[in-house]
Formats: structure tokens, C-alpha cells, sequence
């Protein structure tokens, strides 16, 4: 009888804490879609998750071990409703699962994978890409708008420099001297955070993306016009901003990533014909994983970082 292989969160704590585990292959109920997996993408919440911070611990205290991984691309096993056996699909997976070889995905959780779309390319968008359009969305982001994205080198941030500029805005992004190069290169100017406080920098933002929270998130709504819009994305210092915001007069909100099969549709497309690119920095077997968690809370990765799953 072939066993599910997957990397488990066993404890809270270090990255040494995520361990291989064996278990059977899941048998999906009638709204259900089972799902070979081919890669996973490795995201901050997966490491907070481990760690035992924020909403996602919270949810699992009580069924570790744990199998992370909610963005998963890979081939249907079994036909079910849309769906056939053979058909490549990606998906925001609310439940997690996507660091193991087998998953059951609820099926309106699941994009068709374009056939000019590699796996590894469609992993990296249920999360990483859909925060980013959300994001913007939710700031109500127009072509006149002046947007300053924190982390704009990291999985979410250099997808949200491309979608803003697709919608016509100014767009700014913070980076690491080292990957100034990178965040010009997709359309927005750099500022190395290095170098100056970011009030000094750049002033009168619109928008600001703020996908890095605390300390950081704080000292850059110093750079945003009253009555400015911010959305923060870490969840656990989103009450924190929120309020240091309105003090400012700039209207703060924070966020949760939602699935959304249509938006997931659209990031596919862009992919697709090349108006949307997507950096892919390095990719771990999944028996690696514990090092792509040392990587990604490092908070210093370039793009997105992926696990292989065995086939």
C-alpha cells in the first residue's frame, strides 16, 4: 500500500522541529479533489506557524503533528466533478497539507495550471500572488496613486510592484542594497533601507504595502500623506499599525489572504503571457525542509522558495 510522505510541524519551536512523516493517502470526501503534489510553496505564515505565533498556530495547537503548505500545484489522481485524473491544478489550501505528497483539496479551492505554466511557477501565486492583488485591491490602488511597497524583493512584494504598476501607479519598494537592482528591474524605484530612514527617502505615499509589520511598518507610515491608505499584512502586529496610523490621520487595515479561484484564474493568465514574472530563488527537496524555513524567517530572501515534493 504506496504511504503519504510529508513534512509535519511535531512541536512549536525551531525549524528542527518540522520532521518527516509517513502516513496513509487521504481518502477526499465528495467536495474534495485528491491532489499529487509536485512543489509547495515555503511562505513566512509557514514559519510563524511553526514557531507557534499568530492565527495559524492558534488553529493547531491541539492536532500537531501538523503538515504545513497552503499553496500546492501538482496533477489530479482520480477523476471528481470539473476535474480528471491528469489535469494539472493549483490552489490556496486553507487546511494546509502541501508539504506532503498527497493532499485533498476542496475543488472550488482549484485553478486549472495553463499548459504554458510551469508547476513550480503556479505555486508560488495562491499565497505569496493573491496577498499581493488583495492587498491592493483592498487599498483601493488607481493609476494616480503614489505606492510604496515594504519588502518589495520578497515573494509577495515582487508581485505587488508589478501588479501596481500594471494599474498605472508610481511604485516604490524597499530593498537590501543587494537587490536594488532586482526591485528596478520590475518597474519600481528602489530604496535601500540601509542607507537612510524611509521618511527621508520618499514622502506624500498614497498607498503603502506594508508586508513587514512591527518596528519597520511603524517608522514607514511616516512617509504616507494624511489621509493615505495602508494595508499591513503580518497579522500579528496589524493592531499595533493599525493604531500608530491613526494617529497619523492615514487610514489603516490589516488583512488575511482569502482563497479566490477567479483571482487565482487571473494571476495564471498574466503568467501566461508574460506580463507577470515571477522570481523563483531556490528550490528545496522536501527533505530539505527544515533549511527553507531557516531561509524564509530570515526575512532576507529574494522571490519565492519552493519545495520539490517526491513523486
Amino acid at each position: 500500500m504506496p504511504k503519504n510522505l510529508q513534512l509535519a510541524i511535531t512541536a512549536f519551536g525551531e525549524p528542527d522541529t518540522l520532521k518527516l512523516q509517513q502516513t496513509d493517502i487521504p481518502t477526499p470526501s465528495e467536495d474534495q479533489v485528491l491532489v499529487k503534489v509536485a512543489f509547495a510553496g515555503v511562505n513566512p505564515i509557514d514559519a510563524k506557524t511553526r514557531a507557534g505565533l499568530g492565527w495559524g498556530a492558534e488553529k493547531i495547537k491541539d492536532s500537531l503533528p501538523w503538515t504545513p503548505g497552503f499553496d500546492a500545484a501538482g496533477v489530479v489522481v482520480h477523476d471528481s466533478g470539473e476535474f480528471k485524473a491528469g489535469d494539472r491544478v493549483v490552489g490556496r489550501i486553507v487546511e494546509g497539507g502541501g508539504y506532503g505528497q498527497y493532499l485533498c483539496a476542496p475543488s472550488d479551492a482549484l485553478s486549472f495550471v495553463p499548459e504554458d505554466v510551469s508547476l513550480e511557477q503556479a505555486s508560488t501565486l495562491p499565497v505569496a500572488g493573491l496577498t499581493a492583488l488583495q492587498a491592493l485591491e483592498l487599498a483601493n490602488t488607481t493609476k494616480d496613486d503614489k505606492v510604496l511597497i515594504l519588502a518589495g524583493a520578497g515573494g509577495v512584494g515582487h508581485i505587488a510592484i508589478q501588479l501596481a504598476k500594471a494599474k498605472g501607479a508610481d511604485v516604490f519598494a524597499t530593498s537590501s542594497s543587494k537587490n536594488a537592482e532586482f526591485v528596478s528591474s520590475l518597474g519600481a524605484t528602489a530604496l535601500d533601507y540601509g542607507k537612510a530612514p524611509l521618511e527621508q527617502q520618499v514622502q506624500d505615499i498614497d498607498v503603502l504595502i506594508d508586508l513587514m509589520g512591527g518596528d519597520v511598518g511603524e517608522a514607514a507610515l511616516a512617509s504616507v500623506k494624511a489621509g493615505g491608505r495602508v494595508v499591513t499584512v503580518p497579522t500579528i502586529t496589524a493592531p499595533r499599525i493599525i493604531e500608530a496610523a491613526e494617529k497619523r490621520g492615514v487610514i489603516a487595515q490589516g488583512m488575511l489572504v482569502q482563497p479566490n479561484v477567479t483571482q487565482l484564474d487571473a494571476l495564471l493568465n498574466a503568467v501566461s503571457d508574460n506580463s507577470l514574472t515571477i522570481e523563483i530563488s531556490k528550490i528545496y527537496p522536501l527533505e530539505d525542509g527544515v533549511q527553507a524555513h531557516v531561509d524564509i524567517q530570515s526575512g532576507r530572501t529574494r522571490g519565492k522558495i519552493l519545495l520539490e515534493i517526491p513523486q
